[in-house]
């Protein structure tokens, strides 16, 4: 399985991330859990619906969200951030 991180998704990565160190652990150990137990239930994986529709996302804290498609071999990281600013 092949991660492919999209430029929104590096872009806002950065804006709202990387500068917290203690969150961009926890995304590192989340992805890396998400990679091996993607059915784990503590990454709370789910489908989106409406305009999101085909698209899923996972938790990595109560309110941070990574929204991800999969095709293939690969998947694709779309956005990351708050509930709000993912939604």
């Amino acid at each position: 399985m092949r991660i492919i991180y999209t430029a929104t998704f590096k872009k806002h990565l950065k804006k709202r991330i990387l500068h917290r160190r203690k969150l961009y652990q926890k995304f590192k150990k989340r992805v890396e859990l998400f990679i091996n137990s993607p059915d784990d239930p503590s990454l709370r994986d789910h489908k989106l619906k409406g305009a999101k529709k085909g698209l899923r996302a996972f938790s990595i804290t109560g309110d941070i969200r990574v929204v991800y498609y999969k095709e293939g071999e690969c998947i694709y990281f779309l956005d990351i951030g708050t509930h709000t600013q993912v939604y």
